[in-house]
């Protein structure tokens, strides 16, 4: 019994140490295998959201294949829709940005007149303390045009690559259950596949139909505001406010953001101009925090650390793709983890077990 407790600790800190390599090196390969490892990763998020149109599609009759192709351009002509009516607007404002920065700067000059004193006082500290004449060197750069031309070709090859990915692993759904479940060497195992796959399929699919729902909504009312303040394009704001509403925490300061800086670019008092930042603050402050915890419920709860952690991660190496991606990767991490089981890290270090059910095999083992 001493001898198979000991071989088990020494398996379990063999997994500790791969998983601690794993952590710390899979950026670094996530990153420079982007063009592959994106695409694959967002490519089985949609499979595990799409598949219940799919089998709901071949329940209604249409042969698989169909299916699976139907509900990728659902998808698609959903994206397409939400881009459209968010670019589109968002271009012919393009041209008005730089008078709506001067406007701003306008402002911050009346708040810096009536506070000429602090300026005042730096001169005075700068001239104690002496100032070094230099020469700044400033290095030009691509241009945003140059940019996006040498961006196009990757981002057109991983969509391309991702909707083909997408569209294979949909097909595939029945053959890869079916192997999955018949392939077991044990019954138990067999269970226990079946259990992960439904568990992750539900509660990622579940969770992003719901938030859609929930951002479709918020959407709506944005929009609705907009038009009731006379901002132009208010379908856009409507838009802009669900997409980025899918970036937690992230996305409703960067709404907020853009909300104050149109507001102030066309308002002409400061305080006129801040009411749409502040009544689409009221409003996420409401959703946040009573609507998407009521319909969510706790089977969705997940600690705002790990989200802020996770939405950190995969920002670092995917960027906005990764920022939308994070919390479904994290709710199938925590679907597997619930039925895997939760290591003990802490009380590993302590000569505890690695997994709690590991108890229960030694002592069934007594």
């Amino acid at each position: 019994m001493a001898f198979a407790e000991q071989e088990l600790r020494l398996m379990s800190a063999l997994v500790v140490l791969l998983a601690i390599g794993l952590f710390l090196a899979l950026p670094f390969v996530l990153s420079i295998g982007a063009v592959v490892f994106l695409p694959l990763v967002t490519a089985i998020i949609l499979t595990v959201l799409l598949s219940p149109l799919a089998d709901k599609l071949a329940g209604w009759g249409l042969p698989n294949l169909l299916a699976s192709l139907a509900s990728l351009l659902v998808f698609i002509g959903v994206v397409a829709l939400a881009l459209t009516a968010v670019l589109r607007p968002a271009v012919s404002l393009y041209d008005q940005v730089p008078a709506m920065i001067a406007r701003v700067g306008d402002h911050f000059s009346q708040l810096q007149g009536s506070l000429a004193w602090i300026t005042r006082l730096n001169e005075q500290v700068a001239e104690i303390v002496g100032t070094q004449d230099g020469r700044e060197v400033v290095l030009a750069g691509p241009s945003m045009l140059e940019q996006l031309a040498f961006a196009t070709p990757t981002v057109l090859l991983e969509v391309l690559l991702t909707i083909m990915l997408a569209f294979f692993m949909i097909e595939a759904r029945v053959r890869l259950r079916r192997r999955l479940l018949l392939q077991r060497t044990a019954v138990d195992a067999s269970l226990k596949a079946a259990r992960v796959m439904r568990a992750v399929q539900d509660r990622v699919a579940a969770y992003i139909l719901t938030v859609g729902f929930i951002n479709s909504g918020v959407g709506v009312v944005v929009a609705l505001g907009a038009w009731a303040m006379g901002l132009d394009a208010p379908v856009m704001w409507g838009g802009l406010a669900a997409l980025l509403n899918f970036l937690p925490y992230v996305g409703p300061l960067l709404m907020v953001a853009l909300l104050a800086l149109f507001g102030l670019g066309s308002a002409d008092s400061p305080l006129v101009g801040l009411i749409p930042a502040a009544a689409y603050l009221g409003l996420h402050t409401v959703e946040a925090n009573f609507i998407t915890p009521a319909v969510l419920g706790a089977r969705f709860t997940m600690n705002p650390v790990m989200i802020l952690l996770a939405l950190a991660y995969f920002t670092w190496i995917w960027g906005v793709t990764g920022a939308l991606l994070s919390v479904p990767i994290l709710l199938s991490l925590t679907a597997l983890v619930d039925h895997l089981g939760t290591p003990n890290f802490i009380g590993f270090l302590f000569g505890e077990p690695l997994f709690a059910n590991n108890v229960l095999e030694l002592s069934g083992g007594d």
